[in-house]
């Protein structure tokens, strides 16, 4: 991996943990720094996969972006929406 692939993945992880928060409407019985963090990690799996799978290129790619964005927005997605149990009034 390179460091402007890492650099890369830490900025769409914060960015998309944060923006996943905001995205998912209601209370959140997640603590911001476990968005955050589910996002960068996410976005460092995607920079790892798509490494796997051969979108690599010189440096740093738009395929590679999306594949950081998607994974990450589905992490922060499911652990946003999934925490905590709702309960009925």
């Amino acid at each position: 991996m390179s460091v402007p692939g890492i650099v890369a993945a830490v900025v769409v992880g914060l960015v998309v943990g944060t923006l996943g928060r905001l995205v998912i409407p209601g209370r959140k019985q997640v603590p911001v720094w476990l968005t955050l963090a589910v996002g960068l990690v996410a976005a460092l799996l995607g920079t790892i996969l798509s490494r796997l799978v051969g979108i690599d290129g010189d440096g740093y790619t738009l395929r590679q972006l999306i594949v950081q964005v998607g994974l990450a927005g589905v992490a922060v997605a499911l652990v946003v929406g999934t925490a905590g149990g709702r309960t009925e009034p």
